[in-house]
């Protein structure tokens, strides 16, 4: 399959969540690599969308009104992108505020477990480092490598933000069902983000895809910033036969993490029908 005539990359992050450039930098930075059409999806908020969406129409780039809802699932928790949402849409302004509530207080749980595990500060050190409204595991372990406590991000999580580790707090989001209404409410197309990151067996995530679908969901990205050329290969063949739409994002959070780069993405594998090309990609 040749180059798509259009670059996309429909999953980006900014410091409305865990992002590490302001909306407005993200879309220079798409722009500059060459991308034709953004989605920005902060987690559970769309702060960062009107300031992007100008930034975009002053440089002719199409932003797609996105966000990154979590949700709880099967004991875990998974994440679904709902693109060319209306961010005025109630229904969906208000699921968003009450996960953004229960974030915050999970945030300050987690300082308040470091703390009884020796480690105080972590929550205002987070806060810190938090440029918008959302404190994030990504700002605890950004603070736990700063203040000497590990060396990577990703050894922050292994020895202290996962299950039986002392800054765990399990997740209680939104049900699928739920969030697919907001989305839908909102005149959105839903997309289970990055499928391989959830480590299921192959009959869990058919039953996810198969719920998913039967709800009203489209879309799964089979193309991620996270997903290997074997994954690529067994998400194409899962999204087919659950006639599921294509979607690919490179669910880019800054330039720190060098490896994932805005718009640098394999193309669609052939047989997979991308989300733009289908009846339901109403974005304007």
């Amino acid at each position: 399959m040749g180059r798509m005539s259009l670059r996309y990359d429909l999953h980006s992050h900014s410091i409305a969540s865990d992002g590490t450039l302001s909306p407005v930098e993200l879309v220079d930075a798409a722009h500059a690599a060459s991308v034709d059409v953004l989605a920005l999806t902060d987690h559970d908020t769309l702060d960062g969308l009107d300031a992007a969406a100008r930034r975009a129409s002053a440089l002719g780039l199409q932003l797609v009104s996105g966000v990154e809802i979590s949700v709880s699932w099967g004991a875990q928790t998974i994440h679904v992108l709902g693109l060319g949402v209306d961010a005025q849409c109630p229904a969906l302004q208000q699921g968003l505020a009450g996960l953004r509530e229960f974030r915050a207080w999970r945030a300050e749980e987690i300082g308040r477990r470091l703390a009884r595990a020796g480690i105080g500060g972590c929550y205002d050190g987070a806060r810190t480092l938090a440029k918008g409204n959302i404190v994030g595991r990504t700002h605890f372990a950004q603070h736990l490598v700063a203040a000497g406590h590990a060396r990577s991000v990703r050894e922050v999580f292994k020895r202290f933000l996962v299950n039986r580790k002392p800054g765990y707090v399990a997740g209680e989001w939104a049900a699928l069902d739920e969030v697919l209404d907001w989305i839908q409410q909102a005149g959105g197309m839903a997309v289970i983000a990055h499928p391989a990151r959830y480590h299921m067996t192959a009959t869990k995530l058919r039953r996810l895809l198969g719920e998913f679908r039967d709800a009203g969901g489209l879309g799964m990205e089979v193309v991620s910033g996270s997903h290997t050329p074997d994954n690529v290969r067994h998400m194409s063949a899962l999204c087919r036969r659950e006639q599921l739409l294509a979607s690919c994002g490179s669910d880019y959070h800054g330039p720190e993490n060098p490896w994932i780069r805005l718009g640098e993405l394999p193309d669609l594998p052939s047989g997979c029908l991308p989300v733009w090309e289908s009846e339901s990609w109403s974005v304007q």
